[in-house]
């Protein structure tokens, strides 16, 4: 490795490194953790698997798309349990990894992801205007978004909370105006400006708000035991360590696909990189920690700060690590509006604003799968949402390829030719009938299936009862070809 790169790596490593510290310790806070578990689960990121081969400038850490979950996990089954859930979820990871299974999630459809990605974000904000004016929030994500016009009156008629929702609220401003300064000034990322700067105010205009509780590195290291496997032997448990496996795969290996599309770099290697997480939460749960994904936000600010080799995202946890031993007290003074700011805006930006309306146009029927994903994802939970998305992509997909074009052709005299082509399955099965039993009565049919490409066994019953009723009513008869290729397949 050269000079020249040594030196931009190392310059990428701390533009990384003041991003992933706010939204460290902002992601363990909103998901219900002591903050110290956010920075172990950066470190493991930077340490574990930035040394792992994969993707070589994506950066790991705690994630924002994954605070939904480990919230419901950790008020499910406690914070001594989290690391059972997230160990287990990084052993499926590697046995995914190893049976090459990590293109496979290439192959999710992108609505679906998005729409989990909206309706993250959409629980994300509604909870974190809660924190954000110092409220506890509601438990479910309809009644978190319910409570949000009585949650501003409450806010403004009481000093303290007035104060913090107004600190978060400023916050979120310079996180908006941020990327339109000069880039002298955007030389200092945004995230760590709106909280330097929210941390400041405090002390300066005498702001009753409340701070971040830190302990201390160590103290914060809670190796799961043999009374936190509890979760093992229930179907919720083993249900929320498939979520974290599953969700935590996809987000790593799409934030994969997006940063090779930002460099000219060597491509990610999907089976390595899903073992390289895999590696990453097994050790984030033997320590007790956050589950960690590949983060797009901090990866392509890797990318856009000049880092060329893996040694940028292998550094920055490093610096997570010597800041969090050497000053743990710096993070005390931090307010909890702030961070909870940083989460509504980073919550805001996973909602496809931009994309929603274009894909509506053009593909409406993929539009509708995001929005049924994200409304279930909020009114139910994050699994369940996604299992649903998948489901109506699922169906969405059958009923297209099951187009099947039926043409009628009758010269006055004669047979009437009926040609079949396409998918014929049960799904088009009533536009068939509805055709077949549409033609005269009193004349010869020739049906001619040589242009179906399937026959599913329910069309074939259905064709051949019909033309039992033709042939029995004593009109002409229907002449019926053999099986096509595929017929009852």
């Amino acid at each position: 490795m050269t000079a020249i790169t040594w030196r931009r790596d190392i310059a990428a490593s701390l533009v990384v490194f003041l991003v992933a510290l706010p939204l460290c310790a902002g992601v363990a806070v909103a998901s219900g953790v002591p903050a110290e578990l956010g920075l172990i689960t950066g470190i493991v990121g930077g340490l574990v698997a930035g040394l792992l081969p994969g993707s070589s400038l994506q950066v790991s850490g705690p994630a924002a798309g994954m605070t939904v979950l480990v919230f419901e996990a950790v008020h499910r089954y406690g914070v001594a349990a989290l690391g059972t859930l997230v160990l287990a979820a990084g052993l499926i990871q590697l046995l995914l990894g190893a049976l090459r299974m990590g293109r496979w999630f290439r192959a999710i459809s992108v609505a679906v992801v998005e729409g989990m990605l909206a309706g993250i974000g959409l629980t994300i904000i509604a909870g974190q205007l809660y924190a954000m004016a110092g409220v506890t929030a509601p438990g479910s994500g309809p009644a978190k978004l319910a409570g949000l016009p009585a949650l501003l009156t409450d806010a403004l008629a009481t000093p303290a909370a007035a104060a913090s929702l107004g600190l978060g609220a400023a916050t979120i401003a310079v996180l908006v105006l941020w990327p339109r300064l000069p880039a002298r000034v955007r030389a200092v990322p945004g995230p760590l400006a709106a909280v330097a700067l929210a941390t400041a105010a405090v002390p300066v205009l005498d702001l009753p708000v409340d701070r971040l509780q830190v302990q201390g590195l160590l103290n914060a290291v809670q190796p799961p035991g043999l009374d936190d496997l509890a979760p093992l032997t229930e179907l919720a448990g083993l249900g929320t360590i498939a979520a974290f496996a599953l969700i935590a795969s996809a987000e790593s290996l799409f934030s994969a696909a997006a940063v090779d599309r930002m460099h000219d770099g060597p491509r990610t290697d999907y089976d390595k990189e899903l073992m390289a997480q895999g590696a990453g939460n097994t050790v984030c749960g033997a320590l007790g920690a956050l589950p960690m994904t590949a983060v797009i936000v901090r990866s392509a600010t890797n990318v856009q700060a000049g880092a060329r080799t893996k040694a940028a995202r292998v550094l920055h946890g490093v610096w997570l690590l010597l800041f969090a031993a050497l000053l743990p007290a710096a993070l005390g003074l931090i307010p909890l509006a702030a961070l909870a700011g940083v989460l509504v805006h980073a919550g805001w930006k996973l909602l496809p604003t931009a994309q929603l309306r274009p894909l509506w146009r053009r593909h409406r029927g993929e539009a509708i799968i995001l929005i049924c994903t994200a409304v279930a994802v909020v009114a139910l939970n994050l699994f369940e949402g996604v299992l649903l998305g998948l489901l109506l992509a699922v169906l969405k997909t059958a009923w297209e390829t099951s187009h099947i074009h039926l043409e009628v052709t009758d010269d006055g005299d004669g047979p009437v030719h009926v040609a079949l082509t396409g998918n014929a399955t049960f799904l088009r099965l009533p536009k068939m009938l509805d055709t077949l039993e549409a033609l005269p009565r009193d004349r010869p049919i020739e049906l001619d299936l040589a242009g179906l490409r399937h026959l599913d066994h329910a069309c074939r019953t259905a064709l051949t009862a019909w033309a039992d009723r033709h042939n029995d009513a004593g009109t002409p008869a229907v002449s019926l070809p053999p099986d096509p290729v595929g017929a009852g397949t």
